[in-house]
């Protein structure tokens, strides 16, 4: 997912639209997970030649990734769509707004209660045995850049570092999410809740868990018929409610948790046993999945009023 939030941030992605064919591309790119240039071309009926400056520029504003695949005759270039969806959010922020970013490992979570199938693994190797919930209390899961499990929650403090006297106004958080399937599954829909400070924020249901290629930072050693990549998603609290991707999924605000300077943070995402899918939970750090990221946060803050203070 890519995230704009002003016109001048975006020129390359407009520019990059504005062609029928580059859209074509992305629209073969999205039915066909990847493709070779050489089927592309074929596809779009126009020379290997041509094709090359419409991935060239598809690719220098992030649409599009390459890589190179060995065949018997040498390599090909392999193409496929890097950004999901993309968000185009055009509300100004209110004057004299500034923002706090920071980002919480996938093992630092601060409170569990996870039942299996579960597991952990740092970038080189499983934590402890799969399927085993000790091991989510195992020193060695503040490495941990992937976690799983089937029911429960995972909780995070996240750092508040924000200037003396400033009131939150708004907290953005994203994350690679999927389900947890046995095996892989990319139809295992589940829906996934989030909570500020214990108060439900709302749910996403996560379509599947994904194992058809290989996640772009997944590691040579991680098993082919497991977990590979999620979905990044945008979960956003501000002065208008909650939303995912830019949809609204409930009425909660920011101003339900009067957050300030010297706030508490607390977010816990997981899948509730009463849930209408319970399809589990995969969460995907720097070294897994296709995004390369931990969970990342912006906090919008601004000063306090001589009341709030």
């Amino acid at each position: 997912m890519l995230h704009i939030t002003s016109l001048d941030d975006g020129i390359e992605i407009f520019k990059a639209l504005g062609s029928d064919v580059r859209i074509q591309i992305l629209n073969i790119l999205l039915e066909n997970s990847n493709m070779s240039m050489k089927d592309l071309a074929a596809w779009l009926n126009i020379t290997n030649g041509a094709l090359t400056g419409h991935i060239k520029k598809l690719e220098s504003c992030g649409l599009i990734t390459t890589s190179a695949e060995s065949v018997v005759h040498g390599n090909q270039k392999i193409c496929s769509v890097h950004w999901d969806r993309i968000i185009i959010d055009l509300e100004k922020q209110v004057e004299d707004e500034n923002v706090y970013n920071t980002e919480v490992k996938i093992g630092h979570y601060s409170n569990y209660d996870i039942t299996p199938t579960c597991g952990l693994a740092s970038s080189k190797a499983l934590i402890g045995e799969v399927d085993d919930a000790r091991y989510f209390e195992h020193p060695d899961r503040y490495n941990a850049e992937i976690l799983w499990f089937t029911n429960g929650f995972v909780e995070y403090v996240i750092p508040n570092f924000i200037p003396g006297f400033q009131k939150i106004t708004q907290i953005s958080i994203t994350m690679e999410l999927s389900s947890e399937a046995p095996g892989v599954n990319s139809d295992w829909p589940s829906d996934i809740e989030f909570y500020l400070n214990d108060k439900p924020l709302g749910c996403w249901t996560s379509p599947g868990d994904f194992g058809d290629v290989k996640g772009l930072f997944t590691p040579t050693w991680w098993p082919e018929n497991w977990n590979q990549y999620g979905l990044l998603k945008l979960l956003v609290i501000n002065r208008k409610g909650t939303f995912i991707d830019g949809l609204k999924i409930s009425d909660v605000t920011i101003n339900d948790f009067n957050l300030d300077y010297r706030s508490n943070i607390r977010f816990k995402l997981g899948v509730d046993e009463n849930a209408t899918h319970k399809g589990g939970l995969t969460l995907f750090g720097k070294s897994f999945g296709n995004y390369g990221q931990d969970i990342n946060v912006a906090i919008s803050y601004t000063p306090m009023t001589e009341d709030e203070i």
